[in-house]
């Protein structure tokens, strides 16, 4: 390679550190503003120096930088931040964004670069809209508990049933009768939300229904997996699909957050916690699967009944759910890159 160079990415500027290994001519300095016009420009000014390997870490922003890079007919390495902060070391000096340039130059250029899964154009998309649509889900739960604390506060009857139609037909009741003006505008001000979130909601899943029907990978989950539907199938393939994604089922189920923590500072925090690291969206449709096999008939109702009768129904949801991360794990890895085709 030619030039080697780190790339630290914020919001309003992107922090570079550059070196030709041949010439030992560095550049240094910073990109502002951090947008798509500004960042093509600047990699304008290396066009035939040879070829050109810069590293960045994969926090948010990584996409529009890595697709400029690429774009311009250079090498875009995508690294792991918490590797990457790993082989820092110890904390000797400040830590600024040059020094973050200069570590990830200097570990591409010894090759010690960790390197992650970048995965296609068309799967960022999916995550995106996976996450949307989680992102209404919380949104409704958040309107529906804000009306439960409502009804509460001002001390009227339990109404636990909302999410039904008969629920819904006796909220105006309540309302009436228990609170007070300012307390049934702030539930008819929630049932606006709730009703703009459904809206949504459906609009978006049948969106994803319609892109899980025709990805190969989401498609074969949800067929020899019970409890995973299309919604799961796409989430766990846009995750934990790819080509030698992961070594070992365990690191996968990792990944989404789902492994115990054994460890915790000054001993302040009980074990048995979920570590919570891994993408959200995965980690809570992995658990709604696992919540499937309570149902009598479920291939894996056995295994679940006898940890809920052990410990309980959340704790067997989740066991089953570590479950279905590892069996999805080897299909897809026998899928490879095709887990992504269409079908």
């Amino acid at each position: 390679m030619s030039i080697v160079g780190g790339l630290d990415i914020h919001r309003h500027q992107v922090t570079f550190d550059l070196a030709d290994t041949v010439t030992g001519e560095a550049w240094r300095g910073q990109v502002r503003p951090a947008d798509r016009e500004h960042v093509r420009a600047w990699l304008a000014a290396f066009a035939g120096r040879g070829e050109v390997h810069l590293g960045m870490e994969g926090c948010t922003g990584w996409r529009y930088v890595a697709e400029e890079v690429t774009a311009a007919g250079f090498t875009a390495h995508v690294g792991d931040p918490a590797e990457i902060a790993a082989r820092r070391g110890p904390k000797r000096r400040a830590k600024t964004d040059r020094a973050d340039a200069r570590l990830q130059r200097e570990l591409l250029a010894k090759g010690q670069f960790p390197a992650c899964f970048v995965p296609p154009p068309a799967v960022l998309d999916w995550r995106q809209r996976l996450e949307s649509y989680h992102d209404l889900r919380e949104q409704h739960t958040a309107w529906v508990q804000r009306i439960h604390a409502v009804l509460f506060h001002q001390g009227a009857p339990a109404c636990a049933d909302l999410g039904t139609a008969a629920g819904m037909a006796r909220l105006p009741e309540l309302c009436g009768q228990h609170l007070t003006r300012a307390g049934q505008d702030q539930v008819a001000h929630a049932l606006a939300q709730l009703a703009l979130a459904q809206e949504q909601m459906a609009a978006a899943r049948r969106t994803l229904t319609a892109i899980a029907a025709h990805v190969t990978g989401a498609r074969a989950l949800s067929g020899q997996l019970y409890g995973v539907g299309p919604l799961t199938a796409l989430a766990m393939t846009c995750w934990l699909g790819g080509a030698g994604r992961f070594s070992s089922a365990r690191k996968a189920v990792r990944f989404a957050g789902l492994d115990i923590t054994v460890y915790s500072s000054a001993g302040k925090r009980a074990p048995g916690h979920l570590s919570r690291q891994g993408p959200p969206v995965l980690r809570w449709c992995a658990y709604e699967a696992g919540k499937a096999h309570a149902r009598p008939g479920a291939p894996g109702h056995g295994y679940y009944a006898a940890v809920k009768d052990n410990i309980d129904g959340k704790r067997a949801a989740l066991s089953q759910a570590r479950r279905l991360i590892r069996q999805a794990c080897h299909i897809l890895d026998g899928l490879g890159d095709d887990a992504f085709a269409p079908c």
